[in-house]
């Protein structure tokens, strides 16, 4: 997909509105994209969904200026790719509502006995981890196997990660869908701040394919999740936080997601920086390049943060362990 406008045409000489244009071109080219995709997966039949497909094209039509694409453009990958986003988010939906409740239902008495919107969260986690566990998994693949990407960070074949990607892209968007159903009882700014930021990012790379290498090195940071979602398993379960399966792991979670999220900060950023003033990095345009720093920063704040967090409650079960033990040896 390419710009029709250079970036001097689009916003004038000022940085500062130069970014917001550029930002805002970004959020244009994805709806013009999911507009594509109306068009041509829509079922050909009377009714809603051709009028969808005809308010489709002319919206198609309507950002043709700015971006250059017709209602005929599509290529291949970039289809399969949006088929993906929502085969994953009525996948993801799907285990929520019929999978989760089902299985926790035969297997955990404890489910049984849970209110709600107790029940609501344990489903919502469930579905987090499923999801962790599938882009994590394939993330390491990528990074241990695909040898073009890692050969070429910001041009290499994006197939494998933008399957990855737009699997993530859906999961978001069933996440946002739920926080926004049960934001009294799961709302979280952060998160919403860590998915907006994801995609914003991630649109680029299912629509251009760009910078394949670092939208995957992203994605091992899902490796944590499932520790943070079993800590609140436990609290659910009613397991003391002093008790020592807690404790284990409380201290995995902390380590993994340091390993993850943390540690590789370094390693990210040095490759990042490797790539200014490349050729390649020219190439991308200024709103791949604005999306990709900013987003980037964005969630390596909230990584700060969690972190932080995680090191200050583990921090307090260990010392409510310890002082639990030192009164039992008082006692005896």
């Amino acid at each position: 997909m390419r710009l029709a406008l250079s970036p001097g045409e689009r916003c004038g000489r000022g940085t500062g509105w130069r970014l917001i244009a550029e930002a805002g071109i970004g959020l244009i080219e994805i709806s013009a994209v999911v507009a594509q995709l109306v068009v041509h997966l829509g079922p050909q039949t009377d009714g809603r969904a051709t009028r969808l497909q005809w308010k489709g094209s002319w919206w198609i039509q309507c950002c043709s200026p700015i971006t250059g694409m017709t209602a005929q453009e599509m290529d291949d990958t970039t289809r399969i790719s949006y088929s993906v986003v929502a085969g994953s988010f009525m996948a993801f939906q799907f285990l929520f509502s019929a999978v989760s409740p089902h299985l926790s239902s035969s297997f955990s008495q404890r489910y049984r006995e849970l209110p709600a919107g107790k029940k609501c969260e344990w489903d919502s986690r469930c579905v987090s981890t499923a999801h962790a566990l599938i882009v994590g998994s394939f993330c390491l693949y990528i990074l241990a196997f695909d040898e073009e990407v890692n050969a070429n960070p910001v041009w290499g074949d994006p197939r494998l990660v933008k399957m990855n990607v737009a699997i993530t892209c859906g999961y978001l968007l069933y996440d946002m869908l739920l926080l926004a159903r049960y934001w009294k009882l799961m709302g979280d700014g952060y998160f919403v701040c860590h998915h907006l930021a994801v995609l914003y990012a991630y649109g680029y790379v299912l629509n251009r394919g760009v910078l394949p290498y670092f939208a995957n090195f992203r994605l091992i940071s899902e490796l944590s999740t499932p520790f943070v979602n079993q800590r609140w398993f436990f609290d659910a379960m009613g397991q003391p936080r002093s008790s020592w399966p807690v404790l284990l792991n409380g201290f995995a979670m902390a380590t993994v997601f340091f390993l993850v999220r943390i540690a590789v900060i370094p390693r990210y950023y040095g490759d990042v920086f490797a790539t200014f003033g490349t050729e390649a990095f020219e190439k991308l345009g200024r709103g791949p390049q604005v999306a990709w720093i900013i987003s980037s920063g964005v969630l390596d704040i909230l990584n700060f943060l969690w972190m932080y967090k995680i090191l200050r409650g583990f921090y307090r079960a260990l010392s409510r362990a310890s002082w639990k033990k030192a009164q039992t040896r008082h006692v005896d």
